[in-house]
């Protein structure tokens, strides 16, 4: 009998599994445009070549006594039509099937993962070389421009640079980065002589909205409001419980100069945009009025790793309408403020140090499996009850050739139990999508009209997901 290599659960894949829903298969989407219609057989062959060097993709969920864990297979995946509603769900209990799904529609190729499996950063790798893999063969198609492939290119400061060398695996079936870094005895960051220190102070991945060293904003004055003070958006459940999803795609560099006018990160303006635009397609939020959004940081920026499992902390930022200037510039500086010194490698790891220490509290370790999973569905609940939002922002990715010269639009978003946008941008253009269980959009158009209003053209569309919505798709 063969002895499959196996490795538990990192930290947040934990979360992931046990807050999974009807509504929220916490699935995440990354999409490329191609300057094509998608080749099917061409797409599979690049999936068979770029799947043989990715173990970790290879692994499916499996549950034990005391924990899940992923364990290797054999198992193949098979790039099909996109034919069901986006983001739906890829882990059920009862299959042993593969955690993440390639399909295509006319110029779109498409990745769907189980977030227990890998992050967003991750994905982008893979996703990279299956465009690399896939573009190298479609430039022989007819009417397309054939491109040299040059791997190792320098990509501009500021980019998410997938990796192009495939050919040497990287996504082991490993441990987790943050027992690496966090699960340790020594609090290392504030040492300046500690080999820790030094490694965090060197990004080895950078994007738009990473932290810098500039001065921290100050923060307004004020008590942390309550769980009870936070306004969570209310709609229409969708029918069947699928992801409504909407697309804005407007050109980069416009969004960019708005959010410098005002010395902010992109990810601060676009979540001033969002709060903003939530407040008024609610009709003035009511007595709770204040928003606070769930903000994902790639831990990559600050301690090296190649891992492409779950490796990522969120910071919540908050704003409370009334307590001073509301207008999109103030929320931003506020929230810029609020961002900064909760995102630095020190603060980062003080936080998951608590959270890794509690979870690996021995009280905690001998417990069955499904109660700790009623554990941690619980304090998903209690987490959930102070976010109104959530916001994701990938920032600006370039692709190794030849897919950088094939590839026009990337698009990113995830399974929703909240309104929340996720944001990434390539070849100039910047695509927010907005993903809901509900199926109100008032606040996209909201968010729409205010960035037309700042001279930005927007383009606009939007999935089917009411009975009527999909009638009329058919017809």
């Amino acid at each position: 009998m063969t002895r499959r290599a196996w490795v538990r659960l990192d930290n947040a894949s934990n979360i992931f599994l046990a807050a999974r829903s009807d509504a929220d298969s916490k699935v995440f989407r990354m999409s490329a445009e191609l300057d094509h219609d998608v080749d099917a057989q061409l797409l599979q062959e690049a999936l068979d070549e770029v799947y043989d060097h990715y173990p970790l993709y290879h692994a499916v969920l499996r549950r034990g006594v005391f924990w899940h864990y992923l364990q290797d297979s054999d198992l193949r995946p098979t790039a099909t039509p996109d034919d069901q509603h986006t983001c739906a769900p890829i882990y059920l209990p009862d299959r042993r099937n593969l955690l993440f799904r390639v399909a295509h529609h006319r110029t779109r190729i498409v990745l769907e993962v189980f977030h227990a499996l890998s992050d967003g950063t991750g994905a982008l790798w893979f996703l990279s070389d299956l465009l690399n893999a896939y573009t190298r063969r479609s430039s022989t198609l007819p009417g397309t421009a054939a491109v040299p492939d040059t791997p190792g290119s320098a990509h501009p400061p500021g980019t998410i640079a997938p990796r192009s060398d495939a050919a040497a695996p990287r996504h082991e079936l490993t441990a987790d980065s943050f027992a690496q870094y966090f699960r340790g005895k020594t609090e290392g960051v504030g040492a300046q002589d500690s080999d820790f220190s030094k490694a965090a102070a060197t990004p080895v991945l950078e994007v738009e909205d990473e932290v810098d060293s500039g001065k921290p904003l100050r923060r307004r004055p004020g008590l942390r409001p309550s769980f009870m003070d936070v306004y969570h958006p209310k709609g229409t459940r969708t029918p069947d419980n699928r992801t409504r999803a909407v697309e804005l795609t407007l050109p980069s560099k416009d969004l960019l100069d708005l959010a410098k006018a005002i010395e902010v990160s992109p990810t601060m303006y676009l979540t001033a945009l969002f709060f903003e635009s939530i407040r008024r397609s609610s009709g003035g939020l009511g007595k709770k009025r204040t928003l606070s959004a769930s903000i994902p940081v790639n831990l990559r920026q600050f301690f090296p790793s190649d891992s492409a499992r779950n490796f990522f902390a969120t910071v919540t930022v908050r704003h409370t309408y009334g307590e001073g200037l509301d207008d999109i510039a103030a929320i931003a500086k506020q929230l810029d403020g609020q961002f900064r010194p909760k995102a630095t490698p020190e603060a980062l790891e003080r936080k998951l140090r608590k959270l890794i220490r509690a979870e690996r509290m021995v009280v905690l370790r001998v417990f069955p499996r499904p109660i700790k999973d009623m554990l941690l569905r619980l304090i998903n609940w209690g987490i959930n009850r102070g976010i109104s939002v959530a916001v994701s922002n990938l920032g600006r990715v370039t692709l190794p050739e030849p897919a950088e010269s094939h590839v026009e639009r990337m698009l990113f978003h995830v399974s929703a139990v909240r309104p929340q946008f996720c944001a990434v941008s390539h070849a100039g253009y910047l695509t927010i999508s907005f993903t809901s269980p509900f199926t109100e959009i008032g606040h996209v158009r909201e968010f729409a009209r205010m960035l037309t209003e700042n001279d930005i053209p927007v383009t606009v569309a939007a999935a089917k997901v009411t009975e009527q919505e999909l009638m009329e798709q058919k017809s």
